[in-house]
């Protein structure tokens, strides 16, 4: 029998925090309260690799974390505390890695080409570059470089880069052998427009599965799924399900072959979209209550505000809506980073066309301009497959062929089902690189909203709708997992609590602004053309909040990725040396401004008592709404990370609660009386509480209180008040419920 979590906490496995290490946390963990660990990737990654999502062998447990004993290991020990474990699994690709031999079976298909064994574990378009693999690793173009190629008996060699050569090609001339391989050495640059295998969203190191095919996921799953069978392991989180061909088709094998272990799937949901209620699994991972957490306890109306005052700020008269149309139309133009995957999709409708007579004349370059516009416009992460409508259309346009072919209006068959997959894939990417590593770096009034599946263009929650959601979380998918910080969030939940206060005083952020860059001698007191515009200004004073206080090296990093993710001055593959020197020396002026530090620490200490209110609002909220609460390491104290790999370091479990800021205490002892409440909790129902509480109960004999903008709470004079039948003990102060709530509580129904 499967017991599902009560409550999971996620640890970051990688070298300097192994699953030894892991097995030395299990007494503080078992004490916090929680069912489950929650571990990130186990198979052997790239060597050196902090997050293990770049796996090069399903054969085995990664070596660097401990080897395969140390899974069971860890199991024993904690099933000793009364724990479980759940452990990530990353369907959807492989590393590409350096050496290329560390990967074997792509390995085996670089020097066989498409008749190697393993040509069919691998998304690989064998039509496009006379059928072989275009490997983008080059610094220059070919031609530039055939003198830093070296055969070195049947291998061929390019600084670290190893391929095979493919067999009797060793002792032909290098122009010659080049052009006989199964893959073709290319610049790489020609990634974004020639590549034509799948990849990973835009990351070319990352190599897609064909996990659809039953072979495959057999052989890539087989290590995992013998850990179920042993007991070892008891659930599954899925990375990335919109990169698979049919999600709903791989949770079914899932569930069949793990016996209908507890599984969460990664997926992300925008807007009203909501998570297909036939997929075996228990919900998603979390973000969609994050959204709801944060949106619940952030004033829309103040971020509306703030958005004016942002525009006044910066001179960027934008939204969010149309920076998301840009940052997708700029991932799917010619010259886009997924414009390769565009490239694909074009190709195979042009072979659909000459496949059916009453389907052809669509120019290559009309199905490229319908793709893009339809990218562009897409209002959801992707589609998912259900029946093609073999009701067989004649499209007028190439617009609507398109789109009666993303649909399945167009008739069912091998190409045709392959094209709708394929625009499903390639959508979840556009979503992803378009809105949410694009947009959300350009345009940003409340830097908190930028989250993952997040809508800036439409702030807050308000209580009612928060507590439909929960209603609704608890009807159709009550073992969900709930989140406040991942791996992948780009700001901690304890740094979104802070930032959210800004939404409270938007006249007085603006106008703290517009003092610290006097004082820094910003845009319109520096240099003329100085590169730190006004819209960088606003991001790093958004970023010293959320994450003060900060040391220049953690400032520098952030900046420098939140620009080059921008993709306005400097980027990833066209990086601007200057520009991003003038950003990281505009931070280290400001940090090495003793009055303008000092008027920031002051301003972050005026923050302090309401970003503490929302933080500890949001964990209990998070702790005993509906769904299983997912800890991130570190968390369960105050935590002032930022987007990866700063988020990421190991935590240190052995400091002891001595050594604790009271604020520190408060949040832990928060979370272990949530955690050790007798679950799972009672039915939810909501309760009528004013504007500035969220208040439910749990079962009839639990209720819960929490905060909301506290800013304006103080400033209004009077205590929130609730008014409960019967006589209630606040378990987090062990004092008798008087009906007034200062912050938040957790009130247990005493006998009468």
């Amino acid at each position: 029998m499967i017991t599902p979590p009560t409550a999971s906490y996620r640890l970051q496995l990688q070298p300097s925090f192994t699953l030894a290490d892991a097995a030395a946390a299990l007494p503080y963990l078992a004490g916090l309260g929680i069912s489950h660990l929650h571990l990130s990737p186990l198979l052997e990654a790239t060597p050196g690799s902090t997050h293990g999502y770049d796996t090069v062998d399903h054969t085995r447990i990664s070596e660097q974390l401990g080897g395969g004993g140390a899974p069971r290991a860890l199991a024993a020990a904690a099933h000793e505390h009364g724990l479980r474990l759940i452990a990530d699994v990353v369907p959807n690709h492989m590393a590409l890695p350096v050496p290329e031999r560390l990967n074997a079976p792509l390995w085996q298909v670089l020097r066989d080409g498409p008749e190697s064994a393993y040509a069919h574990w691998f998304d690989i378009d064998w039509t496009a570059h006379d059928g072989r693999i275009l490997l983008p690793v080059l610094g220059e173009r070919l031609g530039a470089v055939l003198d830093q190629l070296k055969v070195d008996q049947d291998t061929l060699r390019y600084y670290d880069h190893v391929f095979p050569l493919r067999p009797g090609t060793e002792r032909l001339p290098l122009a010659q052998l080049l052009s006989r391989q199964h893959y073709r050495l290319a610049w790489w640059r020609l990634a974004g427009t020639e590549l034509n295998y799948r990849r990973f969203f835009s990351i070319n190191e990352l190599i897609a599965l064909r996990v659809e095919d039953p072979e495959v996921f057999r052989a890539t799953h087989g290590v995992l799924l013998r850990l179920r069978e042993e007991g070892v392991l008891d659930g599954f989180r899925v990375d990335h399900p919109d990169g698979l061909a049919d999600p709903r088709a791989y949770l079914r094998r899932l569930a069949e072959t793990s016996g209908r272990a507890y599984t969460v799937v990664e997926k992300i949901l925008t807007g009203h979209e909501r998570l297909p209620g036939d997929w075996p699994c228990a919900g998603t991972t979390g973000y969609d209550a994050l959204r709801h957490i944060d949106g619940v306890l952030t004033d829309g109306a103040g971020v509306r505000r703030l958005t004016e005052l942002y525009a006044e700020y910066t001179g960027l008269d934008s939204s969010a809506a149309e920076q998301a149309r840009l940052g997708r139309a700029e991932m799917t133009g010619p010259n886009g980073e997924l414009a390769a995957e565009v490239n694909r999709l074009v190709r195979l409708a042009g072979r659909i066309c000459a496949a059916e007579p009453a389907l052809a004349d669509h120019a290559p370059l009309a199905v490229r301009a319908a793709l893009g516009d339809l990218f562009t416009h897409y209002t959801v992460y992707r589609p998912y497959l259900c029946p093609a409508d073999r009701t067989v259309a004649t499209p007028e346009s190439t617009k609507e062929f398109v789109e009666l072919l993303t649909q399945g209006h167009l008739g069912s068959g091998p190409l045709k089902d392959e094209f709708r997959s394929r625009f499903a894939q390639t959508a979840s990417a556009v979503a992803a690189k378009g809105v949410e590593d694009t947009a959300f770096y350009r345009w940003y009034p409340l830097l908190s909203l930028n989250e993952v599946g997040g809508d800036p263009g439409h702030p807050g929650v308000e209580p009612a709708d928060f507590h439909r959601w929960c209603e609704s979380i608890q009807r159709h998918w009550p073992l969900t997992m709930t989140a406040l910080s991942t791996h992948d969030t780009k700001r901690s939940a304890d740094a979104r609590a802070r930032l959210a206060v800004l939404a409270e005083l938007p006249e007085r952020w603006a106008a703290e602004c517009r003092e610290w860059s006097a004082l820094a001698g910003g845009p319109d007191g520096g240099p003329v053309g100085s590169p730190v515009d006004r819209n960088v200004e606003w991001l790093l004073w958004q970023t010293l909040v959320a994450a003060w206080p900060i040391d220049l090296d953690r400032l520098r990093a952030v900046l420098l990725k939140s620009v080059r993710e921008a993709k306005l001055a400097t980027s990833w593959t066209a990086q601007h040396a200057d520009y991003e020197a003038a950003v990281g020396q505009y931070a280290e002026t400001v940090l090495s401004n003793p009055e303008l530090t000092a008027r920031i620490e002051a301003f972050v200490a005026f923050l302090t008592p309401y970003a503490q209110r929302n933080s500890l609002s949001a964990a209990l909220l998070h702790l005993t709404m509906p769904g299983v609460p997912d800890l991130y390491q570190g968390s369960e104290r105050p935590l002032y990370t930022l987007v990866d790999p700063d988020n990421r370091a190991p935590v240190d479990f052995t400091l002891p609660d001595s050594a604790l800021t009271d604020f520190a205490r408060q949040k832990l002892e928060l979370t272990r009386t949530a955690l050790h409440l007798s679950r799972p909790l009672g039915r939810y129902r909501p309760l009528a509480a004013g504007e500035h509480l969220i208040a439910y109960q749990r079962g009839p004999d639990l209720t819960v209180v929490a905060t909301r903008l506290p800013y304006a709470l103080a400033r209004r004079g009077e205590p929130a008040t609730l008014e409960l039948a019967g006589r209630w003990r606040d378990l987090l102060t062990d004092r008798p419920f008087t009906g007034t709530v200062d912050t938040i509580a957790l009130l247990a129904k005493e006998a009468s």
